[in-house]
């Protein structure tokens, strides 16, 4: 059926070293032995996100992250964003800084206001391309490791956006280290669609991209890094990432450790779709191509859109996730600022400089106006990665994303989500495999910790709808072009009445006799239509999003990674 190593590769995450222990210090916002006085302001306006928000510990039941005095033993369960065991840790692997070629910003910039706005981990992730591999991978570096002493309480990683040979973009990133400057450029030049000059949808550079994944296992096997993963970025922008593609590359695995793991369920680029005179009207993701002569011909118009501001791969209930997911496969997703110029900023590029001599633009200056002909938001500002981490660590949190226990979200909708599959004493949670008899009865339980205060754009959001969605594991495709999961569609949506506090949502999926997945999704209720798949599959999901209107602070969605239940 597939399904049967699908679940050792969940297991291996606890074999190798982590380099951690479950007693690895908090930061410091986290940790409730440490007095709000004694934290510098980043790590106070962490607190205070935090406390806002609500986020609460073990089984989202035991009080405030922060508990409500200072007597709180420093590693009682309340702290942190414990839920499950798992520490719940933001993040954003899609930024961009003065070292991309359509770049403006600082390390330090992006890292600055990623704290700021709640993101405990960031990928920096300039562009490939010739003079980044030549100058910009190296000279980054510095301002990467400066960035991770000034905010010790952001793990900071360096990766690189890779143009895909034959394909999209992608991040690809690594486990800090001393060989992690070397890596990414050994893999920026010899893998790089852009400097290899292997854009094209051909065999030979689809096996260009499956050769990349195969050298950064290499390089863990031979330990020159600790850990390495690649995301597919933006994946149905131009309808590049044909589905055989996207197969390839998941199932590129190196020995005992996957490398290409996920795609962006949600694109960057939110602001882009603010309506003239407020925004530049353009499309939410700058989602606004047509097919062209590389792009993969099955794939329909309205593929080349957002949906609620997702990706059409993932906003559609039976399409392309849903048939990866079908084939008992891991394959999860991710929602990134793809930050490069922040919507009513101030800053511009500063002057005089050349690109293409320094690898990278002069610092930024202040322009002496807000600029809001700019698409993008600052990291944590509008979408957030939340994974589930067993400690503060950088092997934790690519541990977390690999295991799949990662939710993503839009505008703060909601402030946590624990979610469990149960069935007699045992349990599994998003990214998970739970193990049960032919026949045993399975229930499905989902803690949604409702937003705690004001987001970004200075209201509180309102949680309308939850759905469930189910689909059958039926193994393996014989046709890698598949985009398409029969069976997958909602199969219960729960109508939210409260605001503010915890909701309780449980779901019996009956006597399992056959492997399936669930997976959910939440939406404020503003726009909604009948899926693509029809109202039978999807009655209220997501709506195409409308070019030159579509403001994303009144559509917010989040969607959770699957959970898999494997009945013998």
């Amino acid at each position: 059926m597939g399904h049967a190593h699908h679940h050792h590769r969940h297991d291996h995450d606890h074999e190798h070293d982590h380099g951690h222990t479950p007693t690895a210090p908090l930061p410091a916002a986290f940790d409730p032995s440490v007095p709000d006085e004694a934290l510098n302001p980043e790590q106070q306006s962490r607190r205070s996100l935090l406390r806002r928000a609500g986020l609460l510990g073990a089984g989202l039941t035991a009080g405030s992250v922060l508990g409500a005095t200072a007597a709180t033993p420093a590693y009682a369960a309340t702290n942190g964003r414990r839920t499950g065991g798992f520490l719940w840790l933001a993040g954003d692997h899609h930024i961009h800084t003065q070292y991309s070629s359509d770049g403006k910003y600082r390390v330090v910039d992006q890292v600055r206001q990623g704290a700021r706005h709640g993101m405990d981990w960031l990928v920096i992730t300039d562009h490939g391309s010739a003079t980044h591999a030549k100058i910009g991978v190296d000279k980054v570096n510095p301002d990467i490791r400066a960035a991770r002493d000034a905010y010790e309480d952001t793990l900071v990683f360096q990766g690189l956006e890779w143009n895909i040979p034959g394909a999209e973009h992608g991040t690809v990133f690594v486990h800090p280290g001393r060989n992690e400057v070397s890596v990414l450029k050994q893999f920026e030049t010899d893998y790089d669609g852009s400097v290899r000059n292997a854009s094209d949808s051909t065999p030979a550079n689809e096996a260009l991209a499956v050769a990349g994944l195969a050298f950064l296992g290499e390089q863990i096997r031979r330990r020159k890094v600790k850990d390495a993963l690649m995301l597919a970025n933006h994946p149905a922008r131009r309808g590049v990432d044909s589905p055989h593609e996207i197969r390839a590359w998941r199932d590129a695995t190196a020995p005992g450790r996957q490398i290409a793991v996920g795609f962006e369920g949600a694109p960057g680029h939110q602001a882009a779709g603010l309506p003239a005179p407020l925004g530049m009207a353009r499309a939410r993701g700058i989602y606004d191509n047509n097919p062209g002569a590389n792009s993969f011909a099955g794939y329909p118009l309205e593929s080349y859109r957002t949906w609620g501001g997702f990706d059409w791969m993932t906003a559609t209930v039976g399409g392309l996730w849903d048939s990866l997911l079908a084939e008992g496969k891991p394959w999860w997703i991710t929602a990134n600022s793809d930050s490069h110029h922040v919507y009513a900023d101030t800053a511009v590029r500063g002057p005089g400089g050349d690109f293409n001599t320094d690898g990278r633009y002069p610092d930024p200056v202040y322009g002496g106006r807000i600029d809001i002909t700019q698409g993008d938001y600052w990291p944590g500002q509008y979408s957030r990665t939340h994974v589930g981490a067993d400690g503060f660590s950088y092997a934790a949190v690519m541990d977390g994303i690999r295991a799949g226990r990662v939710w993503v979200d839009h505008g703060q909708l909601i402030s946590g989500l624990d979610v469990r599959v149960s069935g007699g004493s045992r349990w599994a949670t998003l990214g998970g495999a739970l193990h049960v008899k032919k026949g045993a009865a399975v229930t499905l339980s989902v803690d949604v910790a409702l937003a705690g205060g004001p987001n970004w754009a200075g209201f509180t959001p309102r949680l309308a709808r939850v759905d469930v969605i189910r689909g059958e594991v039926t193994g393996p495709v014989s046709d890698q072009d598949t985009f398409t999961a029969p069976t997958a569609k909602v199969v219960k949506s729960y109508d939210i009445d409260k605001t503010t506090g915890t909701v309780r949502l449980t779901y019996e999926l009956g006597r399992v006799d056959r492997p399936l997945y669930v997976r959910l999704r939440g939406t404020d209720g503003n726009r909604s239509g009948v899926g693509p798949m029809g109202a039978a599959v999807d009655p209220a999901g997501p709506a195409i999003d409308v070019v030159g209107d579509a403001d994303p602070w009144r559509d917010l969605w989040f969607y959770s990674n699957p959970v898999w239940v494997l009945p013998s």
